[in-house]
Parts: structure tokens; C-alpha cells; sequence
């Protein structure tokens, strides 16, 4: 995990912080779109916030819920397709 030092900033009435670019790109992060904050212990925790898209009929819910584990448990073998 990359480590790196800011400073708590003004920001009109609230404090803030700036990221650096690597983080933002890691996180694929852009101007405008909206993480999630958490904190943890002594520890904050920054994630992107995923698209919801309207799914067409038919599809439940949970379908990228399934869809995730569904990749998980095989990852090795999508891999290996990819790799191909």
C-alpha cells in the first residue's frame, strides 16, 4: 500500500484534504463522483461509490452480487481466458 503525508486544509467553513494523483487513479476516481467515507479505529477508509444502473426486467437484484463470487470463486480460471 502506497503511503503518503498531507495536510488538513481550509476548504470555505469545512477542513479538508487533498489526494494524490495516483490514489484518484487508483481509486478511478474523478471530478464529481462520490466515495464513500468510513472510519475504522484511527483509520479512514475512502471508496468509490458504484454506479447503480437500472437492470431490465427480469433481473433480480442481487445479479451483480452473484455475478462478483460468481468470479471470485472461479478467478483463476477467467484468468487464464484472459491471459489466452
Amino acid at each position: 500500500m502506497a503511503v503518503s503525508e498531507r495536510r488538513i486544509i481550509q476548504i470555505g467553513n469545512s477542513l479538508g484534504l487533498t489526494l494524490p494523483h495516483e490514489t484518484l487513479k487508483a481509486l478511478n476516481v474523478k471530478k464529481g463522483d462520490e466515495v464513500q467515507v468510513e472510519l475504522g479505529g484511527n483509520q479512514v477508509i475512502i471508496k468509490k461509490v458504484p454506479q447503480m444502473v437500472e437492470l431490465p426486467d427480469g433481473i433480480p437484484v442481487d445479479f451483480f452480487t452473484l455475478l462478483e463470487e460468481e468470479m471470485e470463486a472461479h478467478h483463476e480460471a477467467l484468468k487464464g481466458l484472459v491471459d489466452r
